[in-house]
């Protein structure tokens, strides 16, 4: 199973279109993952290191569990 913590949860309407960006910790590195609201289909997402973004090729079990707590956290 994966381990992971949410540190932050940000709903932006932005640009009209309403997301949700998650920064979270996983295996010793932090990343950030942005969410369209209205379904929860994955934008992005990144690994942050060393002041930067690099993009991140997260496992879909990972993004799949996100989701849920996403979910929870918006009801």
């Amino acid at each position: 199973m994966n381990k992971y913590v949410i540190e932050h949860m940000i709903i932006d309407d932005f640009t009209g279109d309403e997301t949700v960006t998650v920064h979270f910790n996983h295996n010793n590195s932090r990343y950030s993952i942005d969410f369209d609201k209205a379904d929860l289909e994955v934008i992005n997402s990144w690994v942050l290191r060393d002041q930067s973004s690099l993009p991140a090729n997260l496992d879909n079990n990972l993004i799949e569990q996100l989701r849920v707590d996403v979910m929870k956290k918006l009801s």
